[in-house]
């Protein structure tokens, strides 16, 4: 590669094998260097564990998101229809025309009503949901998770279904007695006298979210009527939909179905507020846990500012010998960029691996440090998800490597810049 006075540099083919070669032996710093490979090490520790914990964070907020909303809309209807004004005694032909709308899967008739529960040994609050046979089968979140008994005959039991949680705080099991307390009893000459009636329980089911595992009771239908005095009439039907991200398509038709005189309401209306907080706490933590990968890239550039200074007599005999500015560029480029790049992958394996065993990493911490992890009384799921969303994923990756390769462009321009003259002359 040396050069003739009479004749131009020539300039080498970018990426060359000595570029290569130079580049990885910058890697390996050697005893005297021992600070900046120091810093190199941090760099590469940095985007490793921004990475990671990007992508296992976001993992975890979409896995509550997706359990949440799996559980919200397993129990309850995708859309709500009400009659205003008069009791709902016609909900059997208004079920027959919702169902005719195509992509409508259910329209179950509901009661629902507010109770005080007790067993020998306490009393709790509930929540009565009064539906037929057909229509708590038709909730695979419910059938799918009955843990003890069954729900074959429950409309002409006259008994309840409980979830696990509620039957354990009670101290009850199958077959045994609960007795159920209404404020919205008989009307009589002293007031309103609560009406207080007792069931037996034949089926225990576990939905995976302990507040409605601690609080719902199943009734039928028919009992639901006599209990809560409605007779003939029902509080609301709620419609269950093939993709309930369409909603307010399948609301619109479903009111064309039944008339302008009922009024009707979808999940993302009323669970408008709870879906927002989440969407904007992802947003804030995609926001704070970036700065870490942020931090790691300006490890980056000040760990190649300090080895382009250490190297600046190999930079000037290198380019007395008839190295390019572009090769020198290059040499510094692929040495900053390796720590970036094998960094980002690695931490994109450890996030991987680490939301694949989540939960058996929780159990390892809980029984290491005797705590209970994500206490399912305030975090509402009874196990810690985790959904790599891959898309997501491959933004994080992508956000780590390009801050990676910015990081070193500015250092590997100063390297390219410097004055063989300047740099020799004290040699």
């Amino acid at each position: 590669m040396a050069v003739g006075l009479d004749k131009p540099v020539k300039e080498t083919v970018p990426f060359a094998p000595f570029e290569w070669m130079l580049a990885l032996r910058y890697l390996r710093a050697r005893r005297k260097e021992g600070f900046i490979s120091v810093i190199a090490g941090f760099s590469f520790v940095g985007i490793m564990l921004g990475v990671a914990t990007l992508i296992i964070v976001m993992a975890v907020m979409n896995g509550f998101r997706a359990d949440l909303f799996s559980k919200i809309l397993g129990l309850n209807g995708h859309v709500v229809v009400l009659k205003i004004g008069e009791p709902f005694k016609d909900y059997d032909n208004v079920a027959k025309q919702i169902v005719r709308v195509p992509g409508v899967q259910h329209a179950l008739p509901l009661i629902e009503g507010q109770v005080m529960v007790s067993s020998r040994v306490q009393a709790t609050g509930g929540l009565v949901r009064g539906m037929s046979e057909d229509g708590i089968k038709s909730l695979k979140l419910v059938a799918g998770n009955v843990q003890f008994g069954t729900l074959d005959g429950f409309d002409e039991s006259r008994s309840i279904a409980v979830g696990t949680r509620l039957a354990n705080s009670l101290g009850v099991s199958l077959n045994d007695t609960l007795t159920l307390v209404s404020p919205r009893g008989a009307t009589t000459p002293f007031g309103t006298s609560p009406r207080t009636k007792s069931y037996r329980i034949t089926a225990i089911f576990e939905m995976g979210m302990s507040e409605y595992d601690r609080t719902v009771i199943f009734m039928p239908l028919s009992e639901a009527q006599r209990f809560f005095g409605k007779r003939d009439a029902v509080d609301y039907i709620e419609v269950m939909v093939d993709d309930p991200e369409r909603v307010g398509a399948y609301q619109s038709e479903i009111k064309g179905e039944i008339g302008r005189t009922y009024q009707t309401t979808d999940w993302q209306q009323r669970n408008q507020t709870f879906f927002n907080v989440l969407n904007v706490e992802r947003l804030v933590m995609f926001i704070i846990l970036s700065l870490i990968i942020l931090v790691a890239a300006l490890n980056i550039i000040s760990g190649m500012m300090m080895l382009v200074k250490d190297k600046s007599r190999d930079i000037a005999i290198l380019r007395t010998m008839g190295a390019s500015r572009g090769s020198v560029m290059r040499v510094f480029l692929i040495t900053g960029a390796a720590i970036g790049v094998v960094g980002t992958l690695a931490g994109f394996v450890l996030g991987v691996v680490f939301c694949w065993n989540i939960d058996f990493i929780k159990q390892f911490v809980a029984w290491l440090t005797n705590t209970q992890l994500f206490d399912p009384s305030i975090y509402y799921l009874t196990k810690l998800p985790a959904e790599i969303d891959p898309y997501e994923t491959a933004w994080i990756v992508a956000m780590g490597l390009g801050l990676s390769i910015l990081a070193t462009i500015y250092p590997s321009w100063r390297a390219s810049t410097l004055d063989p003259v300047e740099a020799l002359r004290y040699e």
